[in-house]
């Protein structure tokens, strides 16, 4: 049979026809043949075997082998028991944490210390103010001027709202803040510190009209502490819990008062600065700042001759250290030249006192700024180095803190010490240790700016010093506080086992619940030789005197009242030296307001006249 092949040729295909029979005996013949060839000859010849028919498992989205879904399940079973047993081995074998390291004492003191602050509130108290003899005072504060004066922080031992060093303890802990937050986050009293700082910016913000463009007067004082010896109802004479007061209280106000308007701008800038991720709050903390320095500027004089009942507890010596101070705050939170221009001006810098000396050169207090002013800004030199116009006036407050930083050391007779070590900057007076911890604090963080601009020391003449000599400084004073001393006392209520116990302090020395309404009623607690009812926690006391002795008598407030501004200062020092000499401040941030600087040119020579 013949087929046609369309790609070429033919098949040709033969038609057998041979019987079955004859097909049966080749095919025997065939197959005794086929077991002599190998085993693919034979497939061709035999054609494909007939296989085992393999089993399919039908998952429904999907069709596998059965042997290999039995595979899967296996596997799967496996690696769940396996996960099984770790987690089991993991809950049940001991576990080592790795724990954060001890903090220092530095650290310790300062959860202390802090909490003095929330002792001093007045106003109506957040719930959790963790001070469960303290409540509601003093809602009507401001209400016979018209005005609402309601809030703040008492200053010491007595119910008065002082304005000045009010204000000056804002600035400190804001100055702390912006330097160390990464410090107070790592202890956890970050947010706690911050809230004490809003409540006293809050307040200082209802003091004079925040919100207008200018002002012509500054509310700075409620209460009254009138002459020694006097028998007005008022918050000296009274010995009342501010629960209880029932006397009326007088707020004070002033139209020239340089000093407080530029301290109370120098907080609100400082504050700013701490709060500048709360845009709206940080912008109203400036321009009320910025006010505030205007009015500073055009209405001088001093705010306690304006307030005469001031003069007799924070009389004011001068107010041009507070534009010194308050001016680069005020740089600082807004970047404006206008204000660096003014404080590098050498009138401004010699009223302030900044080649003058004296006696009290160097002192850093409630009073005095200079000191902490001219710190603060050689920080700016070393750092950004604004160059002409400004450097000769900023390497002039450089050279007066190296002076002041020589001052501090014990190789200098600039200042006493007692035999116990406790610098005398105060040169005797009453309460030294709120000067020798804001003395503390400049020595600390002055090491950190010379570490952050790789600056080794300084010379005190000729010889040189390393910043380790002011941390050592500042670390002999703090430890005198904390009850390195010959008492082996505590001068920090609550910390050590060796603390005073008759802290001169109303709120603290009259139980809760017995009533000290009417003025003298509460004397007999004020007279009483048993220890307070409440331990007024973190409270730095006055301290000891001259020769290391120290009387704990609730009555004798030149050793046993606590201050505002005292605490602030301890605050400061002791957030600056925890952690050790590894801790650095926070370079930038107090630049953040700055623009990039591009330094005028000097003007050209002289023409040369042959």
């Amino acid at each position: 049979m013949h087929i046609h092949n369309t790609w070429g040729g033919s098949f040709d295909v033969s038609m057998d026809s041979a019987t079955d029979d004859d097909r049966s005996r080749n095919l025997d013949f065939d197959r005794a043949s086929l077991q002599k060839l190998e085993e693919t000859q034979q497939s061709w010849l035999l054609g494909p075997s007939e296989q085992k028919k393999k089993k399919y498992v039908d998952l429904g989205c999907m069709v596998c082998s059965r042997k290999v879904f039995l595979a899967i399940v296996i596997a799967f079973s496996a690696s769940a028991l396996l996960s099984g047993l770790v987690v089991l081995i993991v809950k049940t074998v001991p576990r080592h944490h790795s724990h954060a390291p001890p903090e220092d004492s530095y650290a310790q003191a300062l959860h202390k210390v802090l909490l003095f602050f929330n002792a001093q509130k007045s106003g109506k108290l957040p719930k959790h103010n963790n001070i469960s003899w303290r409540g509601n005072s003093a809602l009507k504060d401001g209400f016979h001027e018209h005005q609402n004066l309601v809030g703040g922080y008492y200053d010491a031992g007595d119910n008065i709202k002082f304005g000045f060093p009010g204000a000056f303890m804002i600035t400190m802990l804001s100055w702390s803040v912006v330097e160390y937050s990464a410090k107070y986050e790592a202890i956890g009293e970050l947010e706690h510190v911050k809230e004490l700082i809003k409540w006293g910016t809050d307040y200082m913000l209802k003091t004079f009209n925040a919100s207008a463009p200018s002002i012509s007067v500054v509310w700075g004082q409620v209460g009254t502490g009138g002459q020694s010896g006097g028998t007005d109802k008022n918050d000296h004479y009274c010995w009342e819990r501010p629960e209880d007061m029932d006397y009326q209280r007088q707020a004070y106000s002033c139209g020239q008062c340089s000093d407080l308007a530029a301290e109370m701008a120098a907080a609100l800038a400082a504050a700013s600065i701490v709060f500048k991720d709360d845009r709206v709050y940080s912008q109203k903390l400036v321009h009320g700042g910025e006010v505030l320095f205007d009015f500073s500027r055009k209405s001088r004089g001093r705010y306690s001759q304006s307030i005469p009942d001031a003069k007799l507890f924070y009389n004011s010596t001068g107010y041009y250290d507070e534009y010194v101070w308050g001016g680069a705050w005020m740089y600082y939170a807004t970047g404006n030249s206008s204000y660096l221009q003014l404080i590098t001006n050498k009138g401004i810098a010699k009223n302030a006192g900044a080649f003058s000396g004296g006696p009290y050169y160097g002192v850093f207090d409630w009073d005095n700024k200079l000191a902490g002013a001219q710190v603060l800004l050689t920080r700016l030199r070393l750092l950004l180095s604004p160059g002409y116009p400004y450097e000769d006036v900023l390497r002039q407050y450089n050279n007066g803190t190296e002076l002041v930083m020589c001052s501090y050391l014990p190789a200098y007779k600039t200042f006493n010490r007692t035999k116990g070590g406790l610098i005398q900057l105060n040169h005797g007076n009453p309460s030294p240790l709120q000067y020798a911890a804001a003395s503390a604090f400049l020595a600390a963080i002055y090491a950190d700016y010379l570490t952050i601009a790789d600056i080794p020391g300084w010379n005190c003449g000729p010889t040189f010093y390393s910043s380790k000599d002011l941390r050592d400084f500042s670390r002999s004073q703090i430890d005198y506080i904390l009850g390195h001393n010959p008492l082996k006392m505590s001068y920090v209520v609550g910390y050590g086992k060796k603390y005073p116990t008759h802290v001169h302090h109303r709120g603290a020395s009259i139980p809760r619940g017995k009533s000290s309404r009417g003025c003298t009623t509460a004397y007999k607690y004020r007279n009483s030789k048993s220890p307070n009812p409440h331990t007024l926690v973190g409270a730095l006391v006055s301290g000891p005197n001259s020769k290391d002795q120290f009387r704990d008598v609730r009555m004798n407030y030149n050793y046993t009242e606590p201050t505002l501004a005292g605490n602030a200062a301890l605050s400061a020092a002791l957030i600056a030296l925890s952690g050790g000499d590894s801790g650095r401040v926070d370079e930038n941030t107090i630049f953040s307001a700055i623009p990039p600087m591009y330094p005028a040119a000097p003007p050209p020579p002289a023409a040369w006249n042959p």
